[in-house]
């Protein structure tokens, strides 16, 4: 029944969205890329070991867009993950992820041994805020996902400069594993973005980060660049 409620909520975005733009939509794009980062930092959390290269597919046709995001490092940590999602009036998205970690059976869908774990993801970016509500609808063991797993983040940019601030429950909380599921602050931090040119017409987008975890106690500093 969740997962029904969800797919109803997200046939209404598109017939929202189809409305909110006119005939003239742009022409569909594809696009390609690569993110090299020393670490592999999400949602406050680190994950692997060492520099991570994260390759994405992407594939946008007027309110709708949807790709492929991976992340791969060189001590065998490895994450595939599918999504879309619809662009809405005024600013707001909503569209849905799948979590997949290619070590398990693509083809696991159970509670107990599943290799999958599927994100709702609702957005609203504008006047350099951006908010973001996600929600797990299922409980995927493999994936380290019990359901009903929350995330919550806020962020504002100044120019080059933004602030953000995290907190979630289920596995964006270190207390998951004894039993206590609750909802914590677990990604502060502020970043710096710059594009390093190369010549008029390719430069090369520079992020850098200080990321704090209050519910871990620690602290990261990561940086990485963008190839397209």
């Amino acid at each position: 029944m969740k997962i029904s409620r969800v797919l109803l909520f997200l046939a209404s975005c598109v017939l929202i969205s189809s409305g909110a733009y006119s005939q003239n939509e742009e022409n569909s794009k594809y696009s390609a890329g690569a993110d090299v980062y020393s670490s592999y930092l999400w949602r406050g959390t680190k994950y692997g070991t060492g520099p991570a290269i994260q390759p994405m597919l992407r594939f946008s046709a007027g309110p709708f867009n949807a790709g492929a995001w991976g992340s791969f490092d060189f001590h065998g940590y490895q994450e595939a993950d599918l999504w879309f999602y619809f662009d809405l009036p005024v600013g707001f998205t909503a569209g849905l992820t799948d979590y997949y970690y290619p070590e398990f059976d693509y083809l696991d869908y159970s509670a107990s041994t599943g290799s999958h774990a599927f994100e709702v993801n609702l957005g609203f970016s504008k006047w350099g805020l951006s908010l973001s509500g996600n929600y797990i609808l299922n409980r995927a063991g493999n994936a380290g996902s019990e359901g009903d797993d929350m995330y919550f983040e806020a962020k504002y940019s100044f120019r080059s400069l933004y602030l953000f601030l995290g907190a979630g429950s289920g596995w964006h909380s270190l207390n998951t594993t004894s039993g206590d599921d609750r909802f914590t602050i677990c990604n502060t931090g502020l970043g710096v973005t710059h594009d390093i040119v190369i010549t008029e017409k390719f430069s090369i987008p520079v992020n850098a980060q200080v990321i704090f975890n209050p519910d871990t106690e620690k602290m990261f500093i990561v940086a990485g660049f963008t190839l397209q």
